[in-house]
């Protein structure tokens, strides 16, 4: 593998490690051993030189005086933030020794880990920290805080990841942007939208709140939040109804066509417009549009599924392109992911056989909080990677009395004080991705990379993978398993023999053109992984589980008596907490603001751009409304994970539920009511 630290000068191939679809390939010029400048990889096929602000501007996060660049241990009360720099020695030695006395006397299960996708590679996310607590017996976690509930929807549908490619969505001449901000989270599908657009296409842009995405689109329907199934389903019933269906794709790769037609009868225009907030008339457009176009494309988003119903709403959305036979046309279909395509060996990485119990306690990290404050027999140690808990997860003022508890031992590897890392008794100091050896797989593209280390670590910070050695040789873990190098490792993932998509991807092939492309092949004609093998509009398989077979709209469950239905969704140029607390990207987002329709502020005596306190019985949080037409009556958005910077109020998952969705165990965050009221200026 090539040595690019040793070179202190030059441009060299890289890929970005944040948590998003596009995982663009990038191109790190180097002056005197630092990194000086960010830039997109114009030779990447799907991303082509293309970047957002969040990367442009990394240097800003790599090189910030606030980064962490030295282990230490906390000398003040939890919470202060008052630390003193240790050696790595006595934090290693320190944080095992506790394990082993909470092992001796509360036993494994008593230590925790908390991890998610801060970092997107595949090893320093989901490899050696696995084999690590898996040999330790810990209690493992259940990691559903991002797509799980939706995941676990469209499997039903259609058996797995699988969606189109999106280099095809070129070809489209409808494409639906449904509960996805595109413009922030997902840039190049709207790239690619606005190519096929140049050719005819037509965007049409589905979503709570009218943010970039919806201020391009051709068409901008907004909905009430939660009613997204109900809406496909009010389409279904149309499309039947008009006869705008391909009954020859539903005779020959679905099954349930029939049932379906008959269940989409209750699902008249009139009863989805009073659901959904959208009118009958923009109700029969949309369904006639789709029925009608072709090519037609959906891009399924991740707002969806943070909902009460979320995994139905995306099971049922699946079922669309079914009905008018898009899977067989070339930009026609779905994509809610595509990891599927790229799917690794993970028992190889993880080596779960490690567990020796089998039955070890899984706790779900949406309930977090409630774990650490409630769990019986309780955690007695909480290891955070990759995740900042105090103010990603829901529930906030729960998780952050759980962190402060005197009993808990908590260690945070980051690469900054994070509000999680204030609780902290012993912080870590954690490399950047541009540090590490480590590949990528994307879960919208098909395309695997690779990153090679390019500068030396920041400090004295290590990688995940080099700290759980650490740890594996402190705890006297003898297995070779935790002496394996990062190649290794890279190599046994892509020994994968059931994904005939990594055929011909090699650790060498990978390493010589930094992106390789997972096989190409069209989903139909073609078996699915569904028990069925087709498309399945009536799904056996849900009704043995408990749930309805056939794609049905449920309500949001009661919230309390509170006016408005919050939406705290993402904003532009942060990544949840990542950037939050750099200069550079807050001057970019400036300030966090709450969206509220004219009529409601009216109503309530809030004028355009004042501080308004918005609470439920879970917290509160104060933040400046923005009055005006882009969110519906009855509904309020705010946009972004802000820090909780001292003397302000604007942590939105203080107002989050921590209920846990319909499927997948995934998290409620946007099923939330709240009050809203103008802050007096006394």
């Amino acid at each position: 593998m090539a040595s690019y630290v040793n070179q202190p000068d030059g441009v060299f191939p890289s890929v970005c490690s944040l948590d998003c679809p596009d995982q663009c390939g990038l191109l790190l010029h180097k002056k005197d051993g630092n990194i000086i400048k960010v830039e997109g990889d114009p030779n990447h096929p799907v991303t082509k030189g293309n970047i957002c602000n969040k990367v442009r501007n990394m240097t800003e996060r790599l090189y910030d005086p606030k980064r962490l660049q030295y282990p230490l241990k906390r000398v003040g009360a939890k919470g202060a933030g008052k630390f003193e720099r240790i050696t790595w020695d006595e934090a290693i030695e320190t944080t095992t020794f506790h394990w082993k006395k909470f092992i001796k006397s509360h036993g494994p299960e008593s230590i925790l880990p908390y991890s998610f996708y801060g970092n997107m590679g595949i090893l320093n996310a989901e490899s050696m920290d696995r084999r690590f607590f898996h040999q330790l017996g810990a209690s493992r976690l259940d990691r559903t805080i991002c797509n799980s509930a939706g995941s676990a929807g469209y499997k039903y549908t259609m058996g797995g990841s699988l969606g189109i490619d999106p280099e095809d969505t070129i070809y489209s001449k409808l494409i639906i942007l449904w509960g996805i901000n595109a413009v922030s989270t997902n840039m190049h599908q709207i790239t690619l939208a606005q190519k096929a657009r140049k050719n005819g296409a037509k965007i049409v842009v589905i979503d709570v709140h009218k943010n970039q995405t919806g201020r391009l689109a051709d068409w901008f329907i907004p909905i009430l939040p939660g009613t997204d199934s109900a809406l496909a389903l009010g389409m279904m019933h149309i499309l039947f109804a008009e006869n705008l269906v391909d009954n020859e794709f539903l005779k020959q790769y679905t099954v349930g066509h029939e049932e379906l037609k008959a269940h989409v009868s209750q699902y008249d225009p009139y009863t989805v417009s009073k659901i959904t907030g959208v009118s009958i008339d923009d109700l029969y457009k949309l369904a006639r549009m789709f029925g009608e176009t072709s090519p037609a494309f959906i891009r399924i988003g991740n707002g969806l599924q943070h909902h009460d119903n979320g995994g139905m709403c995306i099971r049922t959305i699946a079922c669309l392109p079914a009905l008018t036979g898009q899977w067989l046309v070339k930009g026609g279909g779905a994509i809610k992911g595509n990891s599927g395509y790229l799917a690794h060996n993970s028992f190889a990485l993880q080596r779960p056989d490690l567990l020796q119990t089998k039955d070890t306690r899984l706790i779900n990290m949406n309930l977090i909080g409630d774990a650490l404050l409630n769990l019986d027999p309780p955690i007695k140690s909480l290891f955070v990677y990759n995740s900042n808990p105090a103010v990603v997860a829901p529930e906030t003022n729960k998780v952050q009395r759980g962190l402060a508890r005197d009993d808990l031992f908590t260690v945070v590897h980051d690469l900054f004080l994070t509000e999680t890392a204030r609780f902290a008794d012993i912080i870590l100091p954690a490399t950047s991705s541009y540090e590490n050896t480590d590949f990528y797989t994307s879960y919208w593209h098909h395309y695997l990379q690779i990153q090679q280390p390019v500068i030396e670590p920041f400090g004295e910070s290590k990688s995940n993978v080099d700290v759980f050695k650490l740890l594996a040789s402190a705890m006297e873990f003898e297995n070779p398993l935790f002496q394996e190098t990062e190649e290794e490792m890279i190599r046994q993932a892509l020994k994968h023999p059931s994904n005939s998509y990594l055929r011909e991807i090699t650790y060498e092939k990978v390493v010589e053109k930094h992106y390789v492309k997972a096989e190409s092949t069209t989903l139909f004609p073609g078996k699915l992984p569904t028990p069925s093998g087709k498309i399945e509009l009536y799904s056996q398989k849900m009704k043995d589980d408990g749930y309805p077979s056939l794609p049905t709209y449920t309500p949001l469950l009661d919230d309390g008596e509170f006016p408005f239905l919050f939406v705290p969704g993402p904003n532009h140029n942060f990544l949840n907490s990542t950037f939050s607390t750099n200069d550079k990207h807050i001057s970019l987002e400036k300030n966090p603001k709450l969206h509220m329709n004219v009529s409601d502020a009216e109503m309530l005596g809030i004028e355009d751009g004042v501080m308004v306190r918005i609470w439920n019985a879970r917290g509160e949080c104060e933040l400046v409304v923005s009055v005006g037409e882009n969110v519906l009556p009855g509904v309020v958005v705010s946009q972004g994970l802000w820090a909780d910077l001292k003397g302000t109020k604007q942590l939105v998952n203080t107002l989050t539920p921590d209920r846990i969705a319909d499927m997948g165990g995934g998290a409620t965050f946007f099923s939330g009511r709240v009050a809203v009221e103008k802050i007096s200026i006394k």
